[in-house]
């Protein structure tokens, strides 16, 4: 089964069950192969495309215009792109926008991605929610030379992201300080002033506004890698404990990250405050299971129910696994939940400050829906050392 433009395809997108999209490549040349997501959003591709959670993904935006506010540097949530490549509609269109300094492809092609225009994107996110995410190989030729057999193979021998441990892949390579604050009119982002709350972040794959947003809320912040042990984060004399994003199976991450946390737990009072895979390894150390979605939460617009005050909060999600909210142990309770699915969006331990949210609650579709969790993460720090 094919799709194939009018003009000579210099691109191609390619399932593991041999279906092939043709289109248009855009950004780096090349070949490579990951799972295929969708994500519903609207705005954010920058944003999308930096985040640490994507990686060994492909993603296939949705919205049809992509590209029509450039890229900026204030914008990357990571130094680098993480996600594999992108799949749209229509071809990137000229930015439009003050705050860019760069056009998309432009940028794509020197961060070393791949894109791939003129593809029937509702077509595809049908097969996507349908089927599960698929594996693809995805290629950029100029020339339009594709070897699809050996692209099939490419896609089908690839092992997908079920006991793929990524977190390793994204996190930081040693310890650092971090101290901005989020972007304000007309300053831009600042740094940090009076911070009161001792803070390690665990890195997973953390997006660099969720550190500002933790900074927002009078965080003083040391970031240590993934695979910090608790007698590191202890040495730290820290107030409190946030496990932030990432990628890849909770169950391999967790290998490593549950006795830490377990340890911390087990040794200390401190509030402790997860988001993402954050989330999904506070439940695992709790006692809790995960797993693999049919095809994910990836979007700007996912509403989610905090049954501690009903309020709906639509909130940013990116996410191939869930939490077993069957699994949750006695004395942990389902604090948050999907409207769309009803699957698990959130945990709190029942007589200690320790809770998590299985979305990002940095970002901003409500547009200020979450910020409380930050606000809340802090009030525990400040109730402790009372």
């Amino acid at each position: 089964m094919t799709s194939q433009t009018k003009s000579k395809p210099t691109a191609c997108l390619v399932l593991a069950d041999g279906t092939v999209f043709y289109g248009k490549g855009f950004g780096a040349t090349g070949q490579t192969v990951a799972e295929l997501c969708f994500n519903t959003a609207m705005t954010g591709y920058q944003e999308i495309m930096t985040d640490p959670s994507y990686a060994g993904q492909v993603v296939t935006f949705t919205f049809p215009h992509i590209g029509n506010t450039g890229v900026t540097p204030e914008d990357d949530e990571a130094a680098d792109p993480v996600a594999a490549g992108m799949v749209v509609k229509w071809d990137p269109t000229q930015s439009s926008n003050w705050r860019a300094t760069e056009e998309l492809t432009v940028w794509l092609e020197r961060r070393g991605r791949i894109g791939i225009g003129g593809i029937d994107t509702r077509r595809l996110t049908r097969a996507i929610r349908h089927q599960g995410a698929p594996h693809v190989a995805l290629a950029h030729d100029p020339d339009g030379n594709f070897d699809l057999g050996a692209l099939v193979k490419t896609a089908r021998e690839f092992a997908g992201l079920e006991g793929l441990d990524l977190a390793k892949d994204v996190t930081c390579a040693q310890s650092y300080h971090w101290n901005e604050v989020r972007w304000a009119w007309p300053q831009g982002y600042t740094p940090q002033t009076a911070p009161v709350h001792r803070v390690v972040a665990i890195d997973y794959g953390a997006k660099r506004n969720i550190l500002r947003c933790l900074a927002s809320a009078g965080c003083d912040i040391t970031v240590l890698p993934a695979t910090a042990t608790a007698a590191d984060v202890l040495a730290l004399n820290p107030d409190g404990v946030f496990l932030s994003n990432g990628p890849g199976d909770p169950a391999a991450t967790g290998i490593y990250a549950v006795p830490m946390i377990k340890q911390v737990l087990d040794t200390t009072d401190l509030p402790l405050f997860g988001i993402c895979l954050g989330h999904q390894m506070l439940a695992l150390a709790l006692g809790a299971k995960t797993i693999k979605m049919n095809h994910g939460h990836h979007g700007a617009n996912h509403p989610v129910k905090d049954y501690d005050t009903g309020k709906v909060e639509i909130t940013s999600m990116n996410h191939g696994f869930t939490v077993d909210s069957q699994t949750l142990p006695e004395g942990v309770r389902e604090t948050h939940v999907s409207l769309f699915d009803g699957s698990n969006c959130g945990i709190a331990m029942a007589d200690r400050p320790v809770f998590s949210v299985q979305y990002h609650p940095e970002a901003s579709p409500g547009p200020m829906d979450s910020y409380y969790l930050f606000e809340r993460f802090a009030a525990a720090m400040a109730a402790r050392a009372a």
